[in-house]
């Protein structure tokens, strides 16, 4: 049992491999001095607008045509987020005794994944093809559930009071995002039934071929930008409970609920990912915490080039 185990661990972590590669050439490319930061954004703004839209329009197109998913995989993920972010703002209330605003965004930092820029990859890579209904379904929710519950959150702390103004507005710009908003084109689409030219179709597949090994390259880049000396243990103890609470809640409640072993293995993989960039751009926006976030994508992001395939493997 343990040779077959190794045996999968091996193959997955072989399979995983490139990707982190990928963020590690793009980390050496901006720590080079060479490779402009003007650069770096000009390709982020790419891979966000058009490379990633593009790969998921295209893949909701189909959605009503691949293997259906369980939705109780959203019970078992955003379950896990809930208990996950009340645990983590009660610790950091009590450990670091942080305000309510500083204690929303570290919740924060403990259950928003990074899912478009590592997930999607991963997921396709390890998990295959039928696995991507669940992961783009988990990607539908999560950005517009996170990001109103940390407004509400920090606005009550700050005022006693939820501006339905702010989270209408907040509303909004999640909804005109370009990765949510392709999603929901590309599944009302695919709904019509109709077929989709031709023409478009390969167009938006030589795209989407390029948001992979971009993304990827992208978040290298990025993460050398960050510092990880600032708030070091904020930033560990949101590292450790992103990568072992989380995921483990999440297992649980999926195993509660009899969720189905592909739903599963999905739900738990992108629990287990390292903190997404989206939460550093919280912390720019309320102003708090943004050193130790920072830290924590640098950490998160290479503790979980380990821990991500022994999950799977485990999973498997």
């Amino acid at each position: 049992m343990f040779v077959d185990f190794a045996r999968s661990l091996a193959g997955i972590a072989t399979l995983t491999a490139p990707l982190f590669i990928l963020v590690a050439i793009g980390y050496g490319l901006s720590r080079s001095g060479r490779w402009p930061k003007v650069v770096s954004d000009a390709l982020t703004r790419f891979v966000f607008a058009v490379a990633v839209p593009a790969l998921l329009f295209r893949q909701m197109a189909d959605f009503s045509r691949l293997p259906a998913v369980d939705a109780r995989l959203l019970l078992a993920y955003f379950g896990g987020c809930g208990i996950t972010y009340l645990l983590a703002r009660v610790l950091a209330g009590r450990a670091f005794r942080m305000d309510g605003a500083s204690q929303s965004v570290f919740g924060m930092g403990t259950v928003f994944s990074n899912i478009v820029l590592l997930g999607l990859p991963i997921a396709k890579v390890a998990l295959g093809e039928a696995s991507l209904p669940a992961v783009t379904l988990i990607l539908v929710f999560n950005s517009f559930t996170l990001w109103t519950t940390v407004t509400i959150s920090i606005e009550w702390a700050r005022n006693r009071d939820v501006s339905l103004r702010g989270i209408g507005r907040t509303a909004r710009d999640v909804l005109t995002n370009p990765i949510v908003a392709s999603i929901l084109l590309g599944t009302g689409f695919g709904f019509t039934g109709l077929p989709m030219p031709g023409m478009m179709s390969d167009t938006l597949s030589l795209i989407g071929q390029a948001a992979v090994p971009m993304s990827l390259l992208v978040l290298g880049m990025g993460l050398a930008e960050y510092g990880i000396r600032e708030g070091w243990r904020e930033s560990i103890a949101i590292a450790a409970l992103k990568l072992a609470l989380f995921p483990s809640i999440v297992l649980a409640i999926a195993w509660a609920i009899g969720l189905p072993p592909r739903e599963t293995q999905a739900v738990v993989m992108v629990a287990a990912l390292p903190v997404g960039a989206n939460v550093y751009l919280m912390a720019r926006q309320f102003g708090t915490l943004e050193g130790p976030v920072a830290a924590s994508l640098v950490l998160s992001t290479l503790v979980a080039a380990f821990t991500a395939p022994l999950v799977i493997a485990l999973l498997a």
